[in-house]
């Protein structure tokens, strides 16, 4: 009688054993899974996040560079030479006849949208004397390419004139990931570096 009882304790803590065992690799196979789906997420919809958690209006960035009253704004046309120009810049016909900017020939600010890989950038210039005083990204709508908004990126735009050819005189180190967003960049800062020559007085 007692080894019968002895057998059925020990039958009885080897299925709890088993179960126990059961259990945790089941834990186990869940909590693999999930890991696999935060991966998942965080590749697909952080860069998203990343890319859209700071917009500034074109407003704020006109404050911020006109301090005090705000110049008026005034047009730059896209006519004759200066279309195939500007095409010849961007890589594309232009989606737009004129582009705003607001000040005068010693310094001005302009706001582009330029297209990345499918959807606008949207790109604040400041000049100084035919120079890049300031370029900053306003609004990034691509999951991808959001790099180009850090300083260590912008800053080497700051004090780039443009060359006879509409090239920058010097060359902007490009972002793993982010080519077109890049591109869009480099080339909205030799456009308006080329209007800017068709500024008023």
């Amino acid at each position: 009688m007692a080894q019968a009882s002895k057998f059925t304790v020990i039958s009885m803590f080897i299925g709890l054993s088993k179960t126990n065992l059961l259990v945790r690799n089941m834990k186990m196979k869940i909590i693999t899974r999930l890991r696999f789906l935060l991966l998942l997420l965080a590749a697909g919809i952080l860069p998203m996040v990343l890319a859209g958690d700071e917009h500034i209006s074109p407003e704020e960035f006109l404050a911020k560079v006109f301090v005090g009253d705000l110049p008026s704004s005034n047009t730059v046309w896209l006519t004759g030479n200066r279309k195939e120009v500007v095409e010849n810049i961007l890589g594309h016909k232009p989606g737009f006849l004129r582009v705003r900017y607001w000040g005068d020939t010693a310094r001005s600010a302009w706001i582009v949208d330029e297209i990345g890989k499918t959807e606008p950038i949207t790109i604040g210039i400041v000049l100084s004397n035919s120079e890049i005083e300031e370029i900053r990204v306003l609004a990034f709508r691509e999951s991808r390419g959001w790099e180009i908004k850090h300083d260590f990126f912008t800053r080497q735009f700051q004090g780039a004139a443009m060359e006879e050819n509409t090239r920058l005189d010097r060359s902007i180190d490009g972002i793993s990931g982010a080519t077109l967003s890049v591109k869009a960049m480099t080339n909205v800062s030799r456009l308006v570096l080329y209007l800017s020559q068709f500024v008023s007085t």
